[in-house]
């Protein structure tokens, strides 16, 4: 296998995943806060089919490409240390499997206790050679995609994020420009048609998606838009890397990256932030669909003022702290002005 850089930390994976943690709060908040069912031709109405055309599906997706290549990462990284990198990652899939454990309490259907059981089910596939786990992924997305299981879904596609980690494609992609553009409208002009094959099947009526069975159409529309989920989600990470490309875009992103360094404690802060705000105003089954998105833009803002002002003073974020001292078994320095290797 292609060495890995011990200590380098790849700037834009944490772009993507402060991307991410954006796009899917917005759908995560609608079942917390049993938001209300909208009203015909209503601005509710048009943001939820919003949220199930561009959004739902999207943003999971891409969370779980990118744990797909920390795995790869984090294991390679910690055998070029000279460690066990599979006994760690072991420790450290079950410590997630523990925070998934009791974020699931309050958040059904939440993904940590998924990545951790599929990090576990894919570990053998680390020594797979790279060329076969692309396509064993690519086959198995596809047959998932049309099967349209969501749950499923997650394991191909971390599979192809391991697959990436394998090829290097975020440590060689600031000479890929090209390539990435090639990559991204190929991904778009499949995006295109894939959301006018979804709307064709666009409900006329709002769909109460969180509140039961749904009918025959709707279910066809969230079916399509499981099954083209992958290639929105690609779409919109080449989308990132290609403006990323501008200075002025990384500057003013630059609080997207700090985000996504402190994605497992934004990730359950979002949960704790939506609960609060629900017990708080009164917000449960009393809150509509576009008060939900003023609701999670006031938690964007405190995350990222948070987020932003930790990393002035400190290392890791808070639960990454925790999580690494429990992986490693050591209590890492946290304090910025204290040298420490980095992931």
């Amino acid at each position: 296998m292609n060495p890995v850089a011990v200590n380098k930390r790849i700037d834009v994976l944490d772009y993507l995943r402060g991307f991410a943690l954006l796009g899917i709060i917005l759908v995560n908040i609608l079942p917390l806060l049993a938001v209300n069912l909208p009203a015909q031709g209503s601005g509710d109405a048009s943001y939820q089919r919003f949220l199930f055309l561009f959004v739902e599906g999207r943003f999971y997706t891409l969370f779980s490409f990118l744990f797909g290549v920390g795995f790869y990462l984090f294991i390679s990284r910690a055998n070029a240390k000279g460690k066990n990198g599979f006994l760690l990652f072991l420790r450290r899939i079950f410590i997630l499997f523990i925070f998934g454990y009791i974020h699931v309490k309050f958040h059904p259907g939440e993904a940590l206790t998924v990545y951790a059981v599929t990090g576990l089910l894919l570990m053998p596939f680390y020594k797979v050679r790279k060329q076969v786990n692309l396509w064993i992924g690519i086959l198995l997305l596809l047959v998932c995609s049309i099967l349209a299981y969501k749950l499923f879904m997650v394991v191909p596609v971390m599979l192809l994020g391991i697959a990436a980690g394998q090829y290097r494609i975020f440590e060689r992609i600031a000479g890929k420009t090209k390539q990435v553009a090639w990559f991204t409208g190929i991904m778009l002009v499949m995006s295109v048609m894939g959301l006018l094959y979804q709307y064709q099947y666009l409900p006329a009526l709002p769909f109460g998606v969180f509140a039961g069975g749904v009918g025959e159409d709707t279910h066809m529309f969230l079916s399509i838009g499981i099954m083209i989920g992958p290639i929105l989600s690609a779409f919109y990470a080449g989308m990132l890397i290609l403006l990323l490309r501008l200075s002025i875009v990384q500057k003013l992103l630059s609080p997207l990256k700090n985000y996504g360094r402190m994605a497992l404690t934004n990730y359950l802060f979002q949960t704790i932030f939506i609960y609060l705000a629900g017990y708080v105003f009164n917000l449960f089954e009393n809150v509509s669909y576009l008060q939900s998105l003023f609701v999670c833009v006031t938690i964007y803002v405190i995350q990222l003022i948070f987020t932003n002002i930790w990393f002035r003073f400190f290392l890791f974020g808070p639960l990454e702290w925790v999580w690494r001292m429990m992986t490693y078994l050591e209590v890492p320095p946290i304090r910025k002005h204290v040298k420490v290797h980095g992931d």
